[in-house]
């Protein structure tokens, strides 16, 4: 078979078939961690170093497993040798979906159809910078050329958004460009320095935060203004996700402000009433609440120190089933529970969350409840069959509202690709095993819901 030629992972002809009426719809890229400056300024690129590794801690860690120097990964190393070691890593990288995404990368991006290995790296770096080299080579033809219709960005809720509102003015004299909503993250939790977070965020909410009250009320300030700029979608990390309703979140807070030491238990009991109020202002606003699980940062923190924080992450084995449970029939019994998406990173919960989403559906809105896509190690082909086959088991995989980049890189947009093949293969196979009838209205229809048109419809994309 030929090595990623246009039927690439695409097994039957219904595959193909399938694959073919959503391969050119547009991207809703729904959650990423692009720089909105780089897209405000249209940030060009100095060569394929700078835009194939500057931001992608994947390859970072598949370098660092292939014994390369930290030189030539995040140091000071030239950049050509970067490169060199980076093709020397991805040319051994049987299995792994970075060395599928990378040729996928070369190919789209660079029109380089051949094998990446050391022995090329430089004719590939050679032939790569030429073309970034040219007039339109820049971050908003990368992002014309892959139609992304929407972004979501991940911001703080001190940020100006002053890069949002310019992007919105430059899109008002070329429509071609995405519209890139801000998402709202606030910090759950308390943390060393706290109380200079709690001093900035009064000072951005023009209100000065005393009580738990007055928490509140910057919050839902903070939540109106990112909601005047565009933002309809907020994005929480809940790695140690626990529910505790057993104390008084002023007390807390009040101790928290004056430096004091809390206990486990007033931490968790901090974070639930501070997520529930939180959610209830974005059910209030329309708005759908990402919680994302599993996640267990900075492990190596020798190298964190030394280099960042990029790249040392690891998948907890922390359950957290009854506190999500619990967390969500908290916000239903209050009649305010938003659109919300769950991720897990651990994919040892994807038939639980599968099932969960189910409990909580309703409103008369199709696939209010959302298990969002394979993230982060879970997004290569494996990872993606199985959500797929798990969401297939025990919801309805025609509400799910697909993929998205979760990446720092612009050469992540291929992904998006990857993921419509292997779906496609997903349904082919229940369609060729005899298990759904070969309805082309109806299957283009799942395909390309899940593709593109079930997100724009589940975040009120204007059309």
């Amino acid at each position: 078979m030929p090595f990623m030629n246009e039927n690439f992972l695409l097994r039957s002809d219904t595959a193909v078939t399938l694959y073919n009426y959503c391969k050119d719809l547009p991207i809703i890229d729904y959650h990423s961690h692009f720089n909105p400056k780089h897209i405000a300024e249209n940030k060009r690129f100095n060569n394929i170093t700078e835009l194939a590794l500057g931001d992608d801690h994947y390859k970072w860690r598949l370098m660092r497993a292939n014994g390369i120097d930290e030189k030539y990964i995040t140091g000071n190393g030239p950049d050509e040798e970067k490169f060199c070691h980076w093709c020397a890593t991805i040319e051994d990288a049987i299995g792994n979906p970075l060395y599928h995404w990378t040729h996928m990368e070369m190919q789209r991006y660079f029109g380089y159809n051949g094998p990446i290995t050391k022995e090329r790296a430089s004719y590939i770096y050679a032939h790569c910078n030429e073309i970034i080299n040219g007039e339109d080579f820049n971050v908003w033809g990368i992002l014309k050329k892959f139609r992304i219709e929407m972004m979501g960005t991940t911001d703080g809720p001190l940020d100006t958004l002053e890069y949002h509102k310019q992007i919105a003015r430059h899109r008002k004299n070329d429509p071609s460009l995405p519209d890139v909503q801000p998402t709202f993250r606030p910090p759950i939790g308390i943390w060393p320095g706290y109380t200079e977070f709690v001093t900035k965020l009064g000072e951005s909410a023009g209100h000065t935060i005393k009580n738990w009250d007055d928490l509140l009320t910057a919050y839902s300030k903070r939540i109106d203004f990112f909601h005047e700029v565009g933002c309809r979608i907020s994005d929480h990390g809940m790695d140690n996700l626990a529910y505790e309703e057993a104390g008084n979140p002023d007390a807390i807070f009040q101790k928290a402000l004056q430096g004091q030491t809390l206990s486990q238990a007033e931490i968790d009991c901090f974070r639930t009433a501070l997520i529930v109020a939180l959610g209830e202002m974005y059910a209030a606003k329309g708005w759908a609440m990402q919680l994302r699980m599993s996640g267990m940062g900075n492990n190596n923190k020798r190298m964190a120190q030394l280099v960042g924080s990029s790249g040392y992450a690891a998948i907890s084995d922390v359950p957290f089933a009854r506190p999500l449970a619990e967390l969500l029939n908290a916000l239903e019994m209050k009649e305010a529970l938003p659109k919300t998406i769950l991720y897990s990173l651990n994919p040892t919960s994807d038939t639980m969350l599968s099932v969960m989403i189910g409990a909580f559906q309703g409103g008369g809105i199709p696939g209010k409840i959302q298990w969002g896509c394979p993230w982060w190690f879970n997004d290569n082909k494996t990872g993606i069959q199985n959500h797929l086959v798990a969401l297939a088991n025990n919801g309805l995989i025609a509400r799910f509202i697909g993929m998205l980049t979760d990446a720092r890189s612009y050469m992540s947009y291929p992904r998006h690709e990857y993921f419509r093949r292997v779906m496609a293969q997903t349904i082919a196979d229940w369609v060729d095993n005899g298990e759904f009838p070969r309805d082309d209205a109806k299957l283009r229809r799942i395909v390309e819901d899940i593709a593109y048109h079930n997100a724009k419809e589940y975040f009120n994309l204007t059309p």
